[in-house]
């Protein structure tokens, strides 16, 4: 028992480090993107994770980080995440960091609410309840009609919308693939992607912003590792309530880099979508933590 509680804290604090790490990626790259453009952004962001997955894990692998039975599938994957990925930043262009990622987070009650239609899935009337609670959280977020709202609050709600996605493509690709080539196939999938528009939008960075830039990227793949790390110590089922502690370090960075803080109105709607996720949740069938933290 001693051992098997040491196990769980061990993948607790590598969640904790791990979700701590994509609020940091988030909070630098609203920071850049006040002088950056996003295309070369998100493409240095997928670099750097290839990159980095290549070397942690290609001495070991070799040619079966990139073998799979499904590379349309896993094509699919990488194209819908980079979608959710350019919605997000757009998003953080024009909103607070945490409510753009406090209404991002909606993402895995949009997978109950498209499990139906789109994997033949029962959904309860316990996982619908959790739809209607997401939306009354946005809604709470958003406030359709006061100070706070504006159009640019869609760009959060498309982000959840292709990252649902993206889930729902990964759960049909789950056991068929290694998870190792599966998660690789994200970040080259996504590198490949954004090099297309490279040529046309390409900005040398300063040096600050290659420092940052970087860090960025490393952050990303480090993040990616840390979940998986994570996965090895604890079942997925302990492990999915920390993923929403990412809104909560979202939440400080925002306040100590920017000076921005939610007020109560955006407190208690993010409160409302974290209970629906939870609510959303299938336990018996959960199978990775990392299907609920975002990019």
């Amino acid at each position: 028992m001693p051992q098997r509680q040491g196990h769980l804290l061990r993948g607790v604090g590598l969640m904790m480090l791990a979700v701590f790490m994509f609020s940091s990626m988030d909070t630098l790259a609203k920071h850049v993107l006040r002088s950056y453009p996003i295309p070369p952004l998100i493409w240095a962001r997928y670099f750097i994770q290839s990159a980095f997955m290549v070397a942690v894990f290609g001495p070991r692998m070799g040619l079966g980080l990139v073998r799979t039975r499904h590379p349309v599938l896993q094509i699919t994957r990488g194209l819908l995440l980079v979608s959710s990925t350019v919605f997000f930043y757009l998003s953080l262009i024009y909103l607070p960091l945490a409510e753009a990622a406090a209404i991002s987070f909606v993402g895995p009650v949009v997978v109950t609410a498209l499990s139906g239609p789109l994997l033949k899935e029962r959904v309860g009337p316990r996982q619908w309840l959790a739809v209607v609670l997401g939306f009354t959280g946005v809604l709470i977020i958003i406030r359709p009609g006061g100070a706070v709202f504006s159009p640019t609050v869609a760009l959060p709600l498309l982000t959840a919308v292709f990252f649902s996605l993206y889930q729902i493509a990964t759960r049909k690709v789950a056991g068929r693939d290694d998870p190792m080539t599966t998660l690789f196939f994200t970040a080259l999938v996504g590198a490949v992607a954004t090099t297309l528009p490279l040529p046309f939008t390409w900005q040398t960075p300063t040096p600050v912003q290659w420092l940052f830039i970087t860090a960025i990227g490393t952050l990303g793949g480090l993040g990616h590792f840390l979940l998986i790390r994570a996965v090895e110590h604890a079942s997925p089922m302990a492990l999915a309530p920390f993923v929403y502690v990412q809104l909560v370090w979202s939440t400080a960075l925002a306040w100590l880099v920017f000076g921005d803080f939610p007020d109560g109105g955006t407190l208690s709607g993010m409160g409302v979508i974290v209970m629906a996720g939870l609510l959303a949740v299938d336990w018996r069938r959960l199978r990775t933590p990392s299907s609920a933290v975002r990019r």
